[in-house]
């Protein structure tokens, strides 16, 4: 049987980990000791998924050394009080045992940097199903999707992977559109952050896992992870 994709890049926040809660507690708290006023729990849940200095920039106006103080605040805060604390959505874990099993190559492309990305991943016993985990770099110099993304993609390729027939499963607009860039696919996970305008321009939009299973082509088994 050919199987619809050769490699799979999984989002993380929205699409692996319920990181919401952990975030937005950290962002409350980054925001705060900023000496601005924080948002609603309403609103800072927009944050989850698109890179964080991006965010700071756009919607508070935040630059220069104000940038660097408010991203230094939030990594510390998040690192010691909410990087572990994400749980992962319900039957994630075993389709991630299902693509590796069935043998096709992954690898995460997250806007996350990558040592909390690892740390998630590691505590919650997921890395053994990725071949690759990418994210933003720690210094967050590369965190669009589209840049994350592309070292994926090039990490893949330099082990030989088949990139003919690439997909991103992500959760957000920003994973389309940044996946777009690069000629990816995008099936949307419908358990996300992103409402149905996020939607747009996705190929599939999968409710549950057992449909993104069926849309990877890959035989889903409960309690296999």
């Amino acid at each position: 049987m050919t199987l619809p994709y050769t490699a799979v890049l999984f989002d993380l926040d929205g699409t692996i980990a319920d990181s919401a809660p952990a975030i937005t507690a950290s962002l409350a708290y980054t925001i705060e000791a900023m000496g601005l006023p924080v948002p609603p729990a309403t609103e800072l849940i927009a944050w989850v998924g698109p890179p964080l200095p991006q965010s700071f920039e756009v919607r508070l106006g935040l630059t220069g050394d104000r940038l660097v103080e408010a991203m230094r605040i939030y990594r510390a805060h998040y690192l010691e009080t909410g990087a572990l604390s994400s749980p992962i959505y319900p039957g994630v874990a075993d389709l991630l045992a299902a693509v590796h099993a069935a043998g096709i190559p992954t690898s995460t492309a997250t806007s996350k940097p990558e040592t909390p990305a690892t740390r998630i991943l590691e505590v919650n016993d997921l890395v053994r199903y990725l071949d690759i985990i990418t994210g933003a770099s720690d210094d967050e110099v590369r965190n669009t999707k589209a840049d994350v993304v592309a070292e994926a993609l090039r990490r893949l390729e330099a082990r030989g992977v088949d990139l003919s027939r690439p997909v991103l499963i992500g959760d957000r607009h920003h994973d389309v559109e940044g996946a777009a860039v690069h000629g990816v696919p995008t099936i949307i996970a419908g358990w996300g952050y992103g409402d149905e305008n996020e939607h747009v321009g996705s190929v599939a939009v999968a409710a549950d896992v057992d449909e993104l299973a069926a849309l990877l082509g890959v035989t889903l088994l409960r309690g296999a992870a």
